[in-house]
């Protein structure tokens, strides 16, 4: 790695989470969904596809559609997207949040061998805690962990994982060049 820059190694990461954030949705879609297959029990692979079809029944948002209908209630003092407005601003969080974060990781990165620790992983662990765990159960955007079988969080888990390898390895191939 050249001289160590903040500024260059936020900008890195910054790529990175972004790039990070669309292999996260690829994992999701493809592997993720094996994943989930192979860890859950028939019990709960039947109570989970209830509670989505009982979602994509209702129109329930996810979290992201819910955090960017939230965003723009307060940005406009009370007004609401439609359903196909929290899907293209539930897309716009996900990509901004994983671009922040891959900011953030980028930069304590220029200055922590620690932080760089598991080419990723331990970043993407400390974020799948900080923000799944906590933070969208505490700001209701989503139920509580406790209430899901400990397997469910399995594939959400192994996603942070392919976010925190992902970014690390963008960050480093762009911290050659700039």
């Amino acid at each position: 790695m050249s001289e160590r820059n903040l500024v260059r190694g936020v900008l890195a990461g910054v790529a990175g989470g972004l790039v990070a954030s669309w292999v996260m949705n690829q994992f999701m879609a493809g592997p993720g969904k094996t994943l989930t297959e192979v860890v859950l029990t028939p019990a709960e692979k039947l109570q989970q596809q209830a509670e989505a079809e009982e979602k994509e029944r209702t129109g329930e948002p996810d979290a992201t559609m819910k955090a960017a209908d939230a965003i723009v209630n307060l940005a406009t003092g009370g007004e609401h997207l439609s359903y196909e407005g929290k899907q293209r601003g539930g897309a716009i969080v996900h990509y901004a949040f994983g671009g922040v974060m891959g900011g953030v990781y980028g930069g304590l990165a220029e200055y922590s061998s620690t932080v760089r620790s598991g080419f990723g992983t331990s970043f993407a662990s400390a974020l799948f805690a900080g923000a799944d765990l906590v933070a969208v159960p505490v700001l209701k955007l989503s139920g509580s962990p406790e209430g899901e079988p400990r397997a469910a969080l399995v594939t959400p888990y192994a996603a942070h994982l392919v976010y925190g390898v992902t970014t690390e390895a963008v960050r480093r191939l762009m911290r050659r060049f700039i």
